[in-house]
């Protein structure tokens, strides 16, 4: 007989302890790799172990090496944590082990994607109809809707590209601002487009692409596709979309939004308007373990025209069950076949935080972040008042950003290598943990609040330690 409660009692007691510590653990990683290879490396075994001795290792090995980025006071790279029912609903979906790629491999992973699908295109205002992938995150997702883009505009242009390739296809002209995420490079290198294709459109202070400059470059014909941001990198500012749609589908153009954390917005009536003429848009892409807080790994994509979507990424074999009433295939709106049921997490999570919950946790990551550059800056004056002026420079903050979202750029004293330093020191000290960037040519701190349980008191306790982190640089 198998021995299940061994190893998942294992599991649920070592998981219950790290959730919660959390609070307050130290947040950042507390091993080298070489102690971590230490810890977990040797032989490769010869024989079986006991299950619950294995998972006891795994989870003792890794514990110095974790980096606690459920935290609420992690701060870096966008990354969200996980909510209860989110969790649970993961741990089940690991359990069922079901692969979503078609209906006739779990009716109910599919049934669950196409629930969860129309209630994500309400949450953010897209068309009725709007096709949705589930994908590993907003990588993916790019490359998934830009897919699609290729597919209609060359359609339009009379090529067919699944059948015929690119070799003797029109060029393509991808419009996209000057400060777009790497994604939008990288997914057009694997659509065989190449970087050179992109048109470069010129950004304003804050990141926000320069509607004037779009319609100079823009095109009288040829394929074009035009890129939005709804969240920059950096300073989190949004691209302004209904005019982008204007001046990009007068000229033919499609129009894609990169919105991995950005659309968002959409579900807060505060915010909402920095998303105004999303739904104009085309395909879009996101994350849901950024925002939604729901557990790696979690992209989505839509499409207000399905068609080209399932053009680009369906796929007919003799081996593979098509439901013959026209059920929902998953394969036909992402590049996988075989995956994870990633739905079930974001069923739950949508379900247990409701619309008020969701935007609840949008207005607080804007709320905490805006607290955070603000208790910055006040304390900054504080610290100046008491010192000599001599001092006034070395320990100057600036916010660099117009703090609209979630999203906090800082450098200290107008120096770069001070501003690394800090950062550095940070990192190291543990209170909290953010990442470094160069905005602009200039070093930042890049201060990033999306997890869920993040609140005053994180960002005071955290905001004290990045100024004496400051002091002692």
């Amino acid at each position: 007989m198998v021995d299940w409660d061994g190893p998942l009692s294992e599991a649920y007691e070592r998981a219950t302890t790290y959730l919660a510590g959390l609070p307050e653990r130290r947040v950042g990683p507390r091993a080298t790799a070489a102690e971590l290879r230490q810890a977990l490396g040797g032989a490769l075994p010869q024989s079986p172990t006991d299950p619950q001795e294995v998972i006891a290792h795994l989870a003792k090995g890794v514990e110095e090496g974790l980096l606690p980025s459920g935290s609420g006071r992690f701060f870096g790279f966008v990354f969200g944590g996980a909510t209860p029912a989110s969790l649970a609903a993961d741990w089940l979906t690991t359990t069922w082990d079901q692969n979503a790629g078609l209906y006739a491999a779990s009716p109910a992973a599919a049934v669950v994607e196409e629930v969860t699908a129309e209630w994500l295109v309400e949450l953010f205002g897209l068309p009725r109809g709007t096709s949705v992938g589930f994908v590993t995150g907003a990588q993916m997702a790019n490359f998934t809707a830009l897919a699609a883009a290729r597919h209609e505009v060359l359609r339009r242009a009379g090529w067919d590209v699944e059948r015929d390739g690119l070799i003797g296809a029109p060029a393509i002209r991808v419009l996209a601002g000057a400060e777009r995420h790497d994604t939008i490079d990288r997914a057009l290198r694997f659509l065989g487009l190449g970087t050179n294709c992109i048109v470069p459109i010129a950004v304003d202070d804050q990141g926000r692409l320069k509607p004037e400059a779009l319609a100079e470059a823009l095109s009288d014909d040829g394929p074009q596709i035009v890129c939005a941001q709804a969240g920059n990198v950096n300073t989190g500012a949004f691209d302004p979309v209904k005019t982008i749609c204007d001046l990009a589908h007068d000229k033919g153009a499609w129009v894609h939004v990169d919105g991995a954390f950005g659309i968002w917005a959409a579900v807060s009536d505060k915010l909402r308007p920095l998303v105004d003429g999303i739904e104009r848009a085309d395909p879009w892409a996101t994350d849901a373990h950024k925002t939604l807080n729901v557990p790696y790994d979690s992209g989505l994509v839509f499409c207000a025209h399905p068609e080209p979507h399932r053009a680009a990424m369906s796929i007919r074999a003799a081996y593979l069950i098509q439901d013959e009433n026209g059920e929902r295939d998953s394969l036909d709106f992402n590049p996988e076949f075989s995956r994870r049921a990633r739905g079930f997490a974001v069923y739950a999570a949508i379900r247990a935080l409701g619309r008020s919950g969701i935007a609840e946790i949008v207005d607080r990551c804007h709320a905490m972040a805006v607290r955070f550059a603000e208790t910055l800056a006040a304390n900054q004056t504080d610290t100046l008042a008491a010192n000599q002026t001599e001092t006034l420079a070395a320990n100057q903050i600036s916010i660099l950003n117009e703090v609209v979202l979630n999203q906090v750029l800082v450098r200290f004293g107008d120096d770069d290598e001070l501003t690394r330093r800090v950062v550095r020191a940070v990192q190291d000290e543990g209170t909290c943990w953010m990442s470094g960037t160069t905005w602009h040519g200039q070093a930042a701190m890049r201060i990033s609040v999306s997890n869920w349980t993040t609140d005053e008191s994180d960002i005071d306790r955290s905001a004290a330690a990045v100024l004496q982190c400051l002091q002692q640089a």
